[in-house]
């Protein structure tokens, strides 16, 4: 607050940043606003033009005095005025326990406590807080002051707002922190404090980003100096004219109401006067209209000019940035497609040498609590976390790599609009099973080519098969399982449904050391199974059925079975499941991707686990969105390894050293704090390719599932003419065709269901797959379909006679 001297003679707006329109204005309704007697009503506040209550007050409020009466209730921020001894007051923030270092805020420093929110199991914190140079830092005690920062925040590009009496909400740098004062009194002795540390924090900014800010600012500050003089003189001009008009206007009247012609002499003379006063008064102000428009339009013309430059500058520098990205991605794609060494593991050879390392560990709460973090210091030389601390395998750990040139794009996706009557006029007299779906809504891949994209990330699989400890080996495994879900963050559209008896093989065995399988076991329900046999030590095996459950807004998917995965020289066998996936926005607006549920990853030999936690999207949560967690626990339930990352980015792990237990949340839950190592990466998302959005947002693995490769069975994905088609922008012919082969799979079975009856059993056997049998899973005990060999031997013959012509 102000004293009325400082207000009067206006040397306040000297000592403070902020702007003096919104300052002045609203002191200028509210005293316009007192009620009889002068009172100003108790409770008023002042509020600044941008909403920001500054305030209560209850003093008398007379005449022009009043904004002396008003303000001499408080202490002056300008010349630090104590209240007047007739109007003693007792000091409000002794009475609330502030505790602030300074009575006045504004200065260099300012600290005091304030309750901060940490998350909805804890609530409200009490915080020491240090407004300093235009930061707002944070700690638990006055005694973190020494060593220890919870948080800071840069005020210069925060925003201020409150809430009700106690609360203040400050946002920067995409985050919200919410505060709350002791009193209302407080509050507002913040509130008042942060606005002038933030306005000098921009200034200090402007002056420092600029070096040729003070000119500039002198130029600009006699410029508005000689447009408010011209205002002025405009202004005076008005007046004069108001004056002279009102009285030509008085003469004029008494000329006409004149009876005695003697009178009249004396009358016309002073309306002579009062005329040739307005002509005069008249053209001077005219002629002070027109310097102000010069000067108005030279100053625009200049500042236009300055404009344009800062926007062709912006642009030049927009071509430029897209340009680095450009050649970034280039690079990228360069360094993935030369040749690599298998054996290019980053080791850490300090802790072999003995070097110290200074260790930080952070606090991992199973109640997901992120800002509440301890810091500690752990011993040096402490063994750190090393995925690569494996064997090498010398069949092939030192061989290099030729990579065969595959394609690296597919024709545009064409711009068609859905036109829903376009659909629903082929469904008129049809059944609803036989209803075709089009295309429109379709990827160009098949769901045996989704399914074989979970080996994008296969390189942490062959790290895996490397570790010489089933617990890192276990880190890296789940790292796997969450990076198939990376590539459906963009990917929105279906996958055409493969038909029975549909195959589709991945053959990277000079490459990578691997070789996939898939078939399309069943139709009713529709299941696929997988088998991946690696020369790098590990072989993959499951099968997958879908089920789905509309529900209005959005589409929940949800996949059936089991994934198993072992290593040759182990003999460690993982399993685990998949989450559930959410397409939302399925009737109106527009489609994306959650990822939610449970995995459990369990080795079934020495019954390590792994538990993931995927955190579903929700508008009021303050985690990041497509938040992963996980713990490694050994076979005594005791944790070994934090996992933490998105589904969508990345995945780390960190070592835990030490546990114990911390204070209960509110749900009567005992916490356990972890002491971890630094956290180490597991897994990292490639970058988007170049002109993604335009090829179905597909990785570089997707672009070359469906690429021509000789030798392929007949029943391979890749021959699928409908999906060629889709591919190559021919919708329609491809709806057509795709029509087609559902009809014509819809023959087979019902000649084949013709075949059983007039049989002598009559009994119709199930589609019987060529290169999977259902036997009993000894580790679930479930009936699954297990790779019985011999694709691969048919094709080095190109014996592919069993084969059924499904195209």
């Amino acid at each position: 607050m102000l004293c009325g001297q400082c207000i009067k003679n206006k040397s306040w707006l000297l000592k403070i940043d902020v702007p003096i329109e919104i300052i002045v204005k609203p002191m200028q309704r509210q005293l316009a606003n007192c009620g009889p007697g002068g009172i100003l009503t108790a409770g008023t506040g002042f509020q600044f033009s941008d909403g920001k209550r500054m305030g209560k007050a209850a003093a008398p409020c007379s005449g022009s005095g009043g904004i002396l009466s008003v303000l001499s209730a408080v202490p002056c921020l300008s010349c630090k005025l104590q209240p007047h001894k007739s109007r003693r007051m007792s000091d409000p923030l002794k009475s609330t326990g502030a505790a602030l270092a300074t009575a006045v805020p504004g200065y260099d420093t300012y600290k005091g406590w304030l309750f901060k929110w940490t998350n909805y199991l804890k609530g409200y914190q009490r915080r020491w807080f240090v407004l300093s140079n235009g930061l707002l830092s944070y700690y638990r005690t006055k005694a973190e002051m020494a060593h220890t920062c919870r948080g800071t925040i840069n005020l210069a590009t925060a925003h201020i707002d409150t809430e009700d009496s106690c609360n203040i909400v400050l946002t920067s740098g995409g985050r919200t922190y919410h505060l709350k004062a002791s009193s209302e009194v407080e509050r507002q002795r913040w509130v008042t404090g942060l606005e002038l540390a933030k306005a000098k924090a921009i200034r200090m900014m402007h002056d420092q980003s600029d070096p040729s800010s003070q000119s500039d600012k002198s130029k600009l500050h006699s410029t508005l100096k000689i447009l408010s003089s011209k205002l002025d003189d405009l202004n005076t001009c008005n007046d004069l004219i108001s004056k002279h008009g009102a009285a030509l206007q008085r003469s004029l009247s008494e000329l006409e109401n004149l009876r005695i012609p003697s009178e009249s002499g004396e009358k016309i003379k002073a309306v002579n006067e009062r005329a040739t006063l307005f002509r005069i008064t008249s053209n001077a102000m005219i002629n002070a209209c027109r310097d102000f428009l010069e000067l108005a339009e030279t100053t625009s013309r200049k500042w236009q000019r300055a404009l344009q430059y800062e926007q062709e500058q912006r642009i030049r520098l927009e071509e430029t940035i897209e340009q680095l990205a450009k050649q970034h991605n280039s690079l990228e794609q360069a360094c993935r497609e030369a040749p690599v060494l298998s054996s290019n593991l980053v080791t850490i050879s300090s802790i072999a040498k003995g070097e110290n390392l200074s260790i930080t560990s952070r606090l991992m709460e199973t109640s997901d609590e992120d800002e509440e973090t301890e810091y500690f210091d752990a011993m040096e030389d402490t063994p750190v976390f090393d995925g690569t601390q494996a064997k090498e395998n010398n069949t092939y750990g030192k061989e290099v790599v030729q990579k065969k040139k595959r394609r690296t794009r597919i024709p545009d996706k064409p711009n068609y609009s859905l036109n829903l009557w376009s659909i629903m006029k082929n469904c008129i007299g049809k059944e609803l099973s036989k209803i075709p779906m089009p295309v429109n809504f379709n990827e160009p891949l098949s769901m045996l080519q989704r399914l074989t994209e979970d080996l994008e990330y296969h390189e942490l699989l062959d790290k895996a098969a490397k570790c010489e400890s089933s617990l890192e080996q276990i880190c890296y495994i789940a790292a796997f399982s969450v990076s198939s879900y990376s590539t459906t963050v963009h990917r929105t559209a279906k996958p055409f449904n493969p038909l029975l008896g549909e195959t589709y093989e991945l053959d990277r065995f000079e490459e990578y050391g691997y070789r996939s399988i898939c078939e399309q076991v069943s139709h009713h329900p529709p299941a696929a199974a997988h088998h991946v046999y690696s020369r790098r030590g590990w072989t993959l095996w499951q099968e997958i059925t879908i089920a789905s459950k509309f529900r209005g807004k959005y589409l929940s998917i949800m996949p059936l079975g089991a994934i198993h995965l072992q290593f040759h020289s182990s003999g460690n066998h993982y399993v685990w499941r998949k989450v559930t996936s959410t397409v939302h926005n399925i009737i109106v607006g527009k489609l994306w991707i959650d990822q939610s549920g449970d995995i459990d990853l369990v080795n079934l030999k020495t019954k390590e686990t792994c538990q993931l936690k995927f955190t579903p999207y929700s508008y009021f949560s303050r985690d990041i969105p497509r938040k992963v967690t996980g713990v490694v626990t050994d076979c005594d339930n005791k944790a070994q390894y934090i996992l933490s990352g998105t589904w969508d980015e990345k995945m780390e792990c960190a070592k835990i050293m030490q546990s114990s237990c911390g204070n209960s949340t509110s749900e009567g839950k005992q916490k356990t704090v972890y002491q971890t190592l630094p956290p180490k990466l597991l897994w990292k998302k490639y970058p988007l390719l170049e002109n993604a959005e335009n090829m179905y947002y597909f990785s570089e693995l997707a672009l070359t599932l469906n690429e021509f490769e000789e030798g392929v069975a007949p029943t391979d994905s890749r021959l699928r003419p409908d999906q060629h088609l889709m591919e190559n922008g021919l919708w329609d012919e491809a709806n057509v065709e795709k029509q087609r082969l559902e009809e014509k799979q819809r023959s087979v079975r019902r000649r084949r269901e013709a075949e059983s009856a007039e049989s002598l059993h009559g009994v119709y056997e199930n589609y019987q797959p060529l290169w999977f049998e259902k036997k009993v899973d000894s580790a679930t005990g479930e009936m699954t379909y297990m790779y019985k060999g011999g694709y691969w031997e048919a094709k080095e013959k190109q014996d592919w006679k069993i084969c059924p012509d499904i195209f």
